[in-house]
């Protein structure tokens, strides 16, 4: 399904999900369930509760019900789809799976169970069924925003990851004209659509909060052997605005850095007519000379304070980035 590429994972733990309460979660910690990746397996490793497990796993229920898990979103939104995933669970899954969601202003993180349960919860995904070690797929057509969800398993077991797809719902009517802020941050709901290589690390990771971690958490593409490449990258900004401020972080990426880069800027109404070359694009960043493992601060050119909907950085001839700020005003 295309909710994968083309919205943000909600509840990512890089994003600033959190996982707040579950029912149960003695063999394997709930706050795995939003962590990177499908999860991975260890043959011999064990714990003082038994096999260790990357995921959220109860244990084998005796009394009537089931287990469940709430998560706050990292920003409001609207959800468009899931990814409940039972990789490595095999002899121990949830047969089946719900989500309901919930739109909240008051701070629930220390709520029991009871006050858990008394809230007006909606379901936004029935009651469906899992397979052993698989990635579900399954389409939200709901419509609402919301900040919580609460993931159901029937009765017991085991799941590796949830992802929880969706496009950022940010009140830009409380945005003041003359705020400065980061247009091409995810967590404001900007979006890396679409780029030329990524062999390495994901376009995804270029536009999320904080430094990145190590060279892994950056976007990283393949050592390009052809006369004059550049590598490129398109993204969508999380509204339309100008550009005072470009931000360039090559952070962890010391062998492997680009040695210059540039950048370009449009105005379009959609992702489509940007993708399949339907626009003009007008340069707001000449070529710039990069350095590794270093922040690199630029102030594009006059084009930058026209209205701009997605921004293509080239870099040349490849190379790894760590993260894109685009400081600027919204239009």
């Amino acid at each position: 399904m295309e909710f994968q590429e083309k919205y943000i994972d909600l509840i990512s733990e890089r994003l600033g999900g959190k996982v707040l309460f579950t029912t149960d979660d003695f063999f394997a910690e709930k706050e795995n369930l939003i962590k990177k990746g499908r999860g991975i397996f260890i043959a011999d490793k064990y714990t003082d509760r038994g096999k260790w497990m990357d995921g959220w796993e109860s244990r084998r229920k005796r009394t009537a019900g089931h287990d469940w898990c709430v998560i706050q979103l990292a920003t409001p939104g609207k959800i468009k789809g899931f990814d409940i995933d039972t990789n490595h669970f095999l002899g121990n899954h949830p047969p089946h799976a719900s989500v309901e969601a919930i739109y909240l202003n008051e701070d629930i993180s220390r709520n029991s169970q009871e006050e858990f349960d008394k809230l007006e919860w909606k379901e936004i995904l029935e009651k469906s069924p899992l397979d052993p070690g698989s990635q579900h797929l399954f389409e939200c057509k709901d419509g609402g925003v919301y900040n919580y969800v609460r993931l159901h398993i029937y009765p017991d077991g085991g799941v590796a990851r949830f992802r929880v797809y969706g496009e950022v719902e940010k009140n830009w009517s409380a945005i003041n004209e003359d705020e400065t802020l980061d247009l091409a941050a995810a967590i404001n709901g900007a979006k890396a659509i679409t780029c030329n290589d990524m062999f390495f690390s994901s376009k995804d990771n270029l536009i999320m909060p904080g430094k990145g971690v190590n060279m892994g958490d950056g976007w990283e593409t393949k050592r390009n052997r052809i006369p004059n490449n550049r590598d490129w990258i398109i993204v969508r900004l999380a509204h339309q605005g100008t550009i005072d401020k470009i931000m360039v972080d090559t952070h962890h990426f010391k062998g492997n850095y680009p040695d210059t880069c540039s950048m370009e800027a449009c105005h379009a109404d959609n992702d489509s007519d940007v993708m399949n070359g339907n626009v003009e694009w007008t340069e707001i960043l000449e070529k710039q000379k990069l350095s590794a493992h270093a922040e690199h601060n630029f102030k594009p050119n006059s084009n930058a304070q026209k209205p701009i909907t997605h921004i293509r950085m080239f870099i040349y001839p490849d190379g790894g980035v760590s993260r894109l700020r685009l400081w600027g005003k919204i239009l």
